[in-house]
């Protein structure tokens, strides 16, 4: 298990074991944004239901166009008109039924009406400024599968097609554990030589929340073979996966690894990525484990890049991994690397297309490469990139919520 493991094959073997639980709930609309739905979505009816205008304008048949029309009724939005007989015209305004008779409608700009009479400027084509039945969702439809992120738009959509109610995924109850004794929390004490306030603990607890998962917070875990065990004990009996920072390199305090070994399974250890090599996946018990790097932009990265995929998986997300772009580099690479790497960079638009300038300290101990930054530069291992190339790149923006 020493032998580093490339991130693809990593990512796979993790949403190999990425089951979901299969608990659902029904919610209203208003409590469903950010949740997975647990079932395809079907229209019950179709939007619109019936043809309207576009415009406002007249309805009428678009054959009689060429001559005076008598303008014979008057259509607003959430009215009805009666069937329109040939040779006459119906004033109408958007979202009206068009009204049985009609098959165009032209808009107010393009008409004069002089004593009852309508006269069109221009031509008139069938269909014109009409929005047919179904245009937006056919009757019987399916509007939104199973595994989708619930957004703002979706939730509309929902609406629109008459549902006030979804089913979807439980969320998932995520245990957020810190190790380290040099960890002190902001607000506290001024750290004491050899320590530093504990930031792992609110970038993670931010990342799943921005997933509208829920946080079981384990708070600090101190370097100890026993204190560990029994947190990761806890954790087990209390959430659906168990993250933990820090604790899972080969240093004497770090307890970790050593104990999911003992009270469960480690799957894999270490992968061929910087920033965070040591990371770990496994199980506690029966519950899922995922141990991160304790540097803070190593957290950052291997939860978005590995973590994130497998809890939205977990969660019935059927997208667990984002799309990525193409940038050209601002940017070189002295020499190829063993592991692929991920580089903190800020991409912009140009005339030319995107362009990604990285940040001037790559360390994973500088949290502030990924504030500062809004996209991951995929180098892959053996690569030298020279100014002017095409990488691939993630926007922290997909990853982080």
């Amino acid at each position: 298990m020493s032998q580093l493991l490339p991130v693809a094959d990593a990512l796979a073997q993790v949403l190999a074991r990425a089951r979901p639980t299969g608990e659902t709930q029904e919610v209203t609309l208003m409590e469903a944004l950010g949740r997975f739905l647990a079932e395809d979505v079907r229209s019950a009816v179709a939007v619109p239901g019936e043809d309207n205008s576009a415009m406002d304008g007249y309805a009428l048949r678009a054959c009689d166009a060429t001559g005076p029309l008598a303008v014979t009724q008057r259509i607003a939005a959430g009215s009805v008109g009666t069937p329109l007989a040939p040779g006459t015209a119906a004033r109408i305004f958007t979202g009206a039924p068009v009204p049985p008779g009609a098959d165009a409608v032209v808009m107010q700009e393009d008409c004069e009406e002089q004593d009852g009479q309508l006269v069109i400027r221009g031509e008139v084509h069938p269909g014109q400024h009409v929005r047919p039945r179904g245009q937006d969702i056919a009757e019987g439809a399916t509007i939104l599968h199973r595994g989708r992120r619930l957004r703002p738009q979706d939730l509309g959509v929902l609406a629109s097609a008459g549902r006030d109610s979804v089913r979807v995924y439980r969320p998932l109850r995520v245990a957020v554990l810190s190790t380290g004794d040099e960890l002190v929390e902001p607000g506290a004490a001024e750290p004491g030589p050899g320590q530093l306030y504990n930031s792992n603990r609110y970038t993670l607890a931010a990342l799943l929340r921005g997933l509208g998962l829920e946080v079981v917070d384990g708070g600090i875990v101190p370097d100890d073979a026993s204190a560990t065990a029994e947190a990761l004990q806890q954790a087990a009996g209390s959430a659906d996966c168990i993250i933990t920072s820090g604790g899972v390199s080969v240093g004497e305090e770090d307890h970790v690894k050593e104990q999911v070994e003992r009270l469960g399974q480690l799957e894999l250890w270490k992968l061929a990525i910087k920033p965070g090599k040591p990371l770990a996946f496994g199980r506690v018990g029966s519950t899922p484990f995922i141990g991160l790097p304790g540097n803070p932009s190593s957290v950052f990265v291997t939860f978005c890049l590995i973590a994130r995929p497998f809890l939205l998986q977990l969660q019935g997300s059927l997208e667990p991994e984002p799309p990525q772009l193409r940038a050209t580099a601002r940017f070189s690479t002295q020499r190829p690397g063993g592991r692929q790497e991920y580089l903190r960079v800020t991409v912009s638009g140009t005339s030319a297309g995107l362009e990604a300038a990285p940040f001037p300290n790559q360390s994973s101990g500088v949290l502030s490469s990924v504030s500062a930054s809004n996209a991951l530069a995929v180098i892959p291992p053996g690569t030298v990139v020279a100014e002017g190339d095409p990488v691939q790149v993630l926007l922290l923006d997909l990853l982080s919520g």
